[in-house]
């Protein structure tokens, strides 16, 4: 029996990459049964031109949700989470360009003038993780 496969396997499972689950729980939304829309994203690039990893839309209960990104690669990751108030499937904003529906970041992140950049929003995941986003 040829054991050299056994032993190489041995050594190198440590090396093997373990993956995480990212939880997360959303505060201060309406209380009313909302749209939830929660999107993930994993760098800078795909932050900065809108290409999510995934998303994921859920109800909101009593101003509050849940969502959960299970089997992800240790590294670090974006949210923008949004309340879809009025139901028609967008973040609406008023003439100066201003969000009229509730939305928040990972790191509870805020913006100068638009969204925070991908660095204050960053979440490092290297185990399983909890986080919690309060929008405003």
């Amino acid at each position: 029996m040829n054991k050299l496969p056994l032993l190489a396997t041995a050594f190198l499972a440590p090396l093997v990459a373990v993956a995480a689950d990212l939880h997360v729980s959303v505060v201060d939304a309406p209380t009313a049964s909302t749209p939830l829309y929660v999107a993930l994203y994993d760098s800078a690039q795909a932050y900065e031109s809108n290409k999510t990893l995934a998303a994921q839309i859920v109800q909101t209960n009593a101003g509050a949700a849940k969502v959960s990104f299970p089997g992800l690669a240790p590294g670090r990751y974006a949210l923008r989470v949004f309340a879809d108030e009025n139901g028609n499937g967008k973040l609406d904003t008023n003439l100066m360009g201003l969000p009229t529906e509730r939305y928040g970041f990972s790191n509870d992140a805020k913006g100068n003038r638009g969204a925070p950049g991908f660095e204050a929003v960053a979440l490092p995941l290297n185990a399983d993780l909890q986080t919690l986003i309060h929008l405003r």
